[in-house]
Order: C-alpha cells, then structure tokens, then sequence
C-alpha cells in the first residue's frame, strides 16, 4: 500500500502542470482552482487502482480530470442561488495581462468545455489524433472544432487589442 500510495503520488507530481492548467481554464478565482485541483486529486485516489493501462497515464489522468471538471460546472450551474447577484457579480472583471498566453486563458475562459478542452490539449502538443482519442470524438471533428474556436478566439483577441 505504501508503495503504491508513493508511486501514486509521484504521478500527481509529474502531471500536476495539466492538472492546473485544466483548472485555470475552468476556473477563474485561485481558490476554485485549488478546489477543483483537490477534487480532479481525489478522484484519481479513487480510480487509481482501476486504472488498466488500455491507455496511457497521461491520457487517462487528463480524461479523469476534464470529467471531474465537466461534472464540477455541470452541478455548479444547476445549483439555486439564493443571494442576489449585484452588477459586479454580472460584469467581466477587467485584467491586464501580462503575456499573450495570459490574455489567450483569459479569453478561453468563454468558450464552451469541450472546446477549452480541444484548446488546452493542443496547447499542450497533442495531435489531432490523440485529442480525438483523448475526447472520443472523431479527428475530423476536432480539426473542425479547433478551426472554428481558432477563428473564434482570433476575433475576440482583436476585439480585446483595440
């Protein structure tokens, strides 16, 4: 058990930066981040022992976090809100960025999960083939997805520059 709890933790160690950057792009308060994080963890614990090897580690950690994070937002939205949303609450907080990278996370934060995902693991070096096996849809339609959501994004980042 001990052996297995450091090796466990060792994994976590190696894929922690797709770990965050999942979150970052699901989340945007650091505290919400570091919630999910604890939870996309705990659900790793829980699956660890399952975990056959039909894929590769990478892809099953990131196919375990996007779901944990899908079903996180997913319930969060479906929750009543009892406290009344003020202006603030409503309007997109301005933030300066300071990298191109940072003002690309601060855009994707409005696209839809499936995209953040293409997004994310293309940012990271996939092909279309591993997201499309990672994602379970066919290649064609994450090329077809990334060059929408590339257009998209080039747009918005044109609105933001002016």
């Amino acid at each position: 058990m001990e052996s297995q709890k450091q090796n466990f933790i060792q994994i976590i160690k190696d894929n922690q930066g797709i770990i965050k950057s999942l979150c970052k792009a699901y989340y945007v308060s650091h505290e919400d981040q570091k919630d999910a994080y604890q939870d996309i963890v705990f659900q790793l614990w829980k699956s660890f022992e399952t975990f056959q090897g039909d894929s590769s580690l990478g892809t099953w950690i990131y196919r375990v976090s996007l779901n944990t994070l899908l079903t996180k937002v997913r319930n969060e939205r479906n929750k009543i809100i009892t406290e009344p949303l003020s202006v603030t609450d409503i309007m997109m907080p301005t933030v300066m960025a300071d990298d191109d990278r940072e003002l690309l996370n601060i855009v994707m934060l409005c696209l839809k999960g499936l995209d953040k995902a293409i997004v994310i693991l293309y940012l990271e070096g996939y092909k279309n083939k591993e997201i499309s096996n990672i994602l379970k849809i066919t290649p064609t339609n994450v090329s077809t997805r990334l060059n929408r959501i590339k257009s998209e994004l080039h747009s918005k980042l044109k609105k933001i520059s002016q």
